[in-house]
């Protein structure tokens, strides 16, 4: 079983039978990863704290047939607690995390874990407000994943000028011409 090493961010975890844990987790150089914690459930797991939502930990894994294999993880940045201490962190938090979850897959996107770590370490600190933290993670996230919105030029016919409307359907501002009934 080949073994590698990536620093990676607790996106959610699922039980797994008695003991074990099925961890998702986005990495900074593997991109998004689903790996088997074994035994984390136990009370004398050895790495089982480590590896709950919104920690940034350097862990190690063993390939396998269709799930990896946490082997080792050390913590880095225990970011679950301040979110779980305040419900609007946590929502923002929870919502990050999924977000990231649905726009990375398996190829290494660094970018979007560089974006995830300081959106989450934002949060913890009480930065700024958390819906915001969010408002401006999304809007990064989803241009990084290449699906940025038209701000600077009409969505529909490209003109540029002063933008009246947004539609979300046409994928950014529209000019007058083209804006319909329903923006």
């Amino acid at each position: 079983m080949p073994l590698y090493r990536d620093e990676a961010i607790v996106l959610r975890t699922t039980d797994l039978g008695e003991a074990d844990r099925i961890v998702t987790l986005l990495t900074r150089g593997h991109g998004k990863v689903r790996a088997v914690a074994k035994g984390v459930r136990r009370t004398l797991s050895r790495f089982g704290a480590r590896l709950e939502p919104f920690s940034r930990v350097d862990a190690q894994f063993a390939e396998g047939r269709s799930l990896d294999i946490v082997t080792q993880a050390v913590g880095l940045a225990p970011y679950g607690e301040p979110l779980a201490a305040a419900y609007a962190r946590f929502a923002s938090g929870s919502a990050l995390a999924e977000l990231a979850a649905r726009l990375t897959e398996s190829e290494p996107t660094p970018a979007q874990f560089v974006l995830l770590g300081s959106a989450l370490g934002s949060l913890a600190r009480q930065e700024h407000d958390p819906t915001i933290t969010f408002d401006s993670y999304a809007l990064r996230a989803v241009s990084i994943a290449g699906w940025s919105p038209s701000l600077d030029a009409c969505a529909r016919c490209g003109a540029g000028g002063e933008f009246p409307a947004r539609s979300v359907a046409a994928g950014g501002v529209v000019c007058d011409d083209c804006r319909t009934p329903d923006v």
